[in-house]
C-alpha cells in the first residue's frame, strides 16, 4: 500500500513522514525544503504486519503546478495513483489549507486529513470543530502533532481503511476556459468563497487585532529596513566566529582546562597515523609513505576541519529551527530584487553554506525560469561546508587563524551574487518587472537542541562519506602520481613525478594570482574542481609524500596541513588571499555542477553559468593579488604576468558573454509559455 503526503509548505508534513517512517529528512518552516519526493517503508508500530510506504511530497498550494516541486505534488498524485492521501492542514491556518484540500478531494483518491498543530490552537484559545469539518469535507479528519507523533497511529489504520473506497467531493469546480484570465480568477474567487463558509462554520479563533504579541514586537526589529541587514551580518558573523574560531577550533585543536591539556580531534587524529606508521615501521619505505603519508595523511588533513564544520552546521539548523532565516529573505527580497532576483533566492543561497548540492536544488522553488536558472548559477558563490577547510587552511597559515578571513570570503560570495545577477541580467536583456514575494513567517519557537543536533549529523555523515570515498582515492591517486615517474619509477625529486608534469602547465595559469609557479598549488587547484576538500589533501600529499623516501629540506611535514604551508609554499599572504579565492569562486565540485545541469535544463546556461563562475574566479583573485601586490610589494609584481592575466580575464569575459547572449531568444519564449502555462488552474477530476 501506498500513501502519499501531501500539504501546503510548513505545514509539518516532513516532521510526520520522519515520524512515521524513522527517518530524518531536512525540515524547516519556509517553502523549498522538500524539493523532491522521498519514500520509505511506515514503522512497523504504525503498520504493525502490512506493508505500507510513505511518499513525502514536496509542498504545494495548489494542483496547479507554479514551481518544479509543486510539478513534481501535481504529476504524482493524478499519475502514480496512490492507495490514500494524507493531506496534512496547518490547523492554525485552516483558511489557507483547505484550498488545496478541496482540489485533493476532486481527484477521487481517499483523502484523509490530518489537522496538524493542533497543539498550538489549543495555546492560543483557537478550537476547531473536527467532526462538522469532517462532514463538510466528506472525508475524515484528524487531529494530530507530528512533533510529538500524537494521532499518527490513528491517521494511518484511518487511511487503510478507506483504500478502495470512493469519496464524494463537497465541491466540484466546474469546467473553465483556462486561456481565459478572467474565467480563471473568477473559478478560485468561487473555491476560496466556499473554503471560507466552510472556516467561519468549524472555526472558534480569539483575534486580539489591537494587541502586538512578542512575535510582532521582534519582527519590528529582525524585519525593519534600516536594522535588518546589519542584524543579519552580526548574526552570519556570529556563526563564523564561534564555528570557525572559538568553539570549532577548540574541539579541533584541543583546550587547556587549567593545567590539563584536553586533546582536540586533530591530535587523536595524529596519534592515529603516528600507531599506524610505527606499525609499518618495519614495512617497505615506499608502502609506508603511499599509505601513512599519503592516504591516510590526505583524508586526516580534511578529516581534521569536521568540527569546524559540524558546528557551523550545528549553528544553521538552529537559526533554521527558531524561524529566523525566514524573516531574512525578507529583509533582503527589496535588495535582491534590484539585481532581479527575489526574496526566494535568499533561501537557496542560505542552504548552500551546508552544500552546494541541495542549495541549487531548492532553487526549483522559484517560479520565473530566469530568476531560477541564475539562482542556480549564482548560489555556489557562498562557500559550502566543503570550502571550510580551504579557508580554515590558509587563514591559520598566514592570517593567524584570524575569524575575518572567513567573514570576508562570505561576504565576497554574497557581493559576488549581487555582482553576477546584474551581470546576467544584462547579457540576458532582462527589464525589470514589479513581482511579488511572499512568504509565511512561522512564529518563533526555541529551536530543539536534538533536532538541531540531529541536522548536524545528518550533514557531518555526508562531509565524512566524502572523505571515506572521493577523497580518499583522489588524495591515494595523487600520491601514486607524485610518487612514480612515467615510467613508474621512485621519482628521485618530487618535480619529476608523474603529478608534477601533469600540473605543471596550468602553474602558468595560475602565475598571475599568486606570483609564483607552484605546481603542487596548481595540483591541489585542479583535485579540487572533483570536491574541494581535495585542496587541503593534495596539499597535504604533496608536501609529504616522499619525505620518508628522499631527504630534501623542500618537503616539510605539515602539521594538521596548514600550521607550516607560508613557510613552504613562499607566497605572500596577498597571493595566498587571491590563491583562497580563486578555489571558493571558481566552479563547484562535479556533483553541484550535475545539480545545475538538473535544474537549468539547458546545455547553454550549464556551460554559461561554469564559464561564470570560472571567470569571476580568476578575476577576482587577479584583481586581489594585482591590486593587492601594488599596494604592499609594488617592487615584486611581474608586469608579463600581470598583462597575461589580463589578457585572460578579457578573453574570459568575452567567451561567457557569447554563452549567454544567445540564450536571449530562446529565455524569452521560455519566459511567455511559462506565463501563459501558469495562467489558470488545471481542471480536477
Amino acid at each position: 500500500m501506498r500513501i502519499a503526503l501531501t500539504g501546503n509548505p510548513n505545514s509539518g508534513k516532513t516532521t510526520m513522514y520522519n515520524a512515521l517512517t524513522g527517518r530524518n529528512e531536512k525540515v524547516g518552516n519556509w517553502a523549498g525544503v522538500t524539493v523532491d519526493k522521498k519514500e520509505h517503508p511506515v514503522k512497523k508500530a504504525y503498520a504493525r504486519e502490512q506493508q505500507i510506504i510513505a511518499v513525502d511530497l514536496p509542498g504545494a498550494y495548489s494542483m496547479s503546478p507554479f514551481t518544479s516541486e509543486e510539478s513534481i505534488t501535481s504529476s504524482y498524485v493524478k499519475k502514480e495513483n496512490p492507495d490514500a492521501i494524507i493531506n496534512i492542514v496547518d490547523a492554525t491556518n485552516l483558511s489557507r489549507s483547505l484550498f488545496f484540500t478541496t482540489q485533493l478531494l476532486e481527484l477521487g483518491i481517499p483523502v484523509i486529513v490530518a489537522l496538524n498543530k493542533s497543539d498550538l490552537n489549543e495555546k492560543k484559545g483557537t478550537e476547531i470543530d473536527t467532526a462538522l469539518l469532517s462532514e463538510k469535507l466528506n472525508c475524515p479528519v484528524i487531529d494530530t502533532v507530528s512533533v510529538s507523533a500524537e494521532g499518527l497511529k490513528k491517521v494511518i489504520e484511518t487511511a487503510v481503511s478507506q483504500s478502495g473506497t470512493v469519496q464524494s467531493a463537497p465541491y466540484i469546480q466546474d469546467s473553465i476556459d483556462l486561456t481565459n484570465k478572467q474565467a480563471v480568477e473568477a473559478a478560485d474567487r468561487k473555491r476560496f468563497e466556499f473554503v471560507n463558509k466552510i472556516v467561519k462554520a468549524v472555526e472558534s479563533r480569539k483575534v486580539l487585532t489591537k494587541d502586538k504579541n512578542i512575535n510582532d514586537k521582534i519582527d519590528a526589529v529582525l524585519t525593519n529596513k534600516w536594522l535588518g541587514i546589519p542584524i543579519f551580518a552580526v548574526v552570519m558573523f556570529l556563526v563564523f566566529q564561534i564555528s570557525q574560531t572559538w568553539l570549532g577550533t577548540w574541539i579541533a585543536e584541543g583546550v587547556e582546562v587549567g593545567d590539563t591539556f584536553i586533546p582536540g580531534l586533530v591530535p587523536l587524529l595524529e596519534m592515529f597515523q603516528g600507531w599506524v606508521g610505527d606499525l609499518l615501521e618495519n614495512a617497505n619505505p615506499l608502502l609506508s609513505a603511499l599509505l601513512v603519508d599519503g592516504v591516510i595523511g590526505g583524508v586526516i588533513a580534511v578529516v581534521g576541519f569536521l568540527p569546524l564544520v559540524m558546528v557551523m552546521y550545528f549553528l544553521i539548523a538552529l537559526l533554521e529551527d527558531c524561524g529566523y532565516l525566514s524573516r531574512a529573505a525578507v529583509v533582503l527580497d527589496p535588495i535582491f530584487k534590484k539585481v532581479g532576483l527575489s526574496g526566494k533566492s535568499v533561501i537557496p543561497f542560505v542552504i548552500t553554506i551546508g552544500c552546494a548540492v541541495p542549495g541549487i536544488m531548492a532553487s526549483r522553488t522559484i517560479r520565473n525560469e530566469r530568476e531560477r536558472r541564475a539562482t542556480a548559477m549564482l548560489a555556489p558563490f557562498m562557500p559550502c561546508g566543503a570550502k571550510i577547510p580551504v579557508i580554515s587552511l590558509f587563514a591559520g597559515a598566514f592570517f593567524d587563524n584570524a575569524g575575518w578571513v572567513s567573514f570576508l570570503m562570505y561576504a565576497s560570495g554574497i557581493a559576488l551574487i549581487f555582482l553576477g545577477a546584474l551581470l546576467v541580467n544584462k547579457i540576458a536583456g532582462y527589464k525589470a518587472r514589479k513581482s511579488f514575494f511572499i512568504i509565511e513567517l512561522p512564529e518563533y519557537k526555541a529551536p530543539s537542541l536534538w533536532g538541531a543536533f540531529k541536522s548536524m549529523c545528518s550533514r557531518g555523515k555526508a562531509y565524512i562519506v566524502k572523505a571515506a570515498t572521493i577523497i580518499l582515492l583522489c588524495n591515494t591517486a595523487v600520491q601514486i602520481m607524485q610518487t612514480f615517474t612515467w615510467d613508474f619509477q621512485v621519482a628521485e625529486t618530487a618535480d619529476s613525478s608523474i603529478l608534477a608534469s601533469i600540473a605543471s602547465p596550468f602553474a602558468y595559469l595560475l602565475l598571475p594570482i599568486v606570483g609564483v609557479l607552484s605546481w603542487q598549488l596548481a595540483a591541489a587547484a585542479v583535485t579540487g574542481f572533483i570536491a574541494k576538500e581535495n585542496v587541503v589533501g593534495t596539499l597535504a600529499v604533496c608536501f609529504v609524500g616522499l619525505e620518508n623516501l628522499i631527504d630534501t629540506e623542500e618537503l616539510a611535514l605539515m602539521e594538521g596541513a596548514g600550521a607550516e604551508v607560508a613557510g613552504i609554499l613562499a607566497i605572500t599572504k596577498v597571493a595566498a588571499l587571491a590563491y583562497l579565492m580563486f578555489n571558493l569562486y571558481t566552479p563547484p565540485c562535479f556533483a553541484a555542477i550535475g545539480a545545475m545541469n538538473s535544474e537549468m535544463k539547458s546545455t547553454k546556461w550549464v556551460l554559461g553559468g561554469i564559464g561564470l563562475q570560472l571567470g569571476v574566479g580568476f578575476t577576482v583573485a587577479y584583481l586581489v593579488y594585482t591590486v593587492g601586490t601594488l599596494i604592499t610589494a609594488p617592487a615584486a609584481l611581474n608586469i608579463g604576468a600581470a598583462l597575461a592575466g589580463l589578457a585572460a580575464v578579457v578573453v574570459m569575459i568575452a567567451v561567457v558573454i557569447g554563452l549567454m547572449a544567445n540564450t536571449k531568444k530562446k529565455m524569452k519564449m521560455e519566459y511567455a509559455l511559462s506565463e501563459s502555462k501558469h495562467m489558470g488552474y488545471a481542471v480536477s477530476k
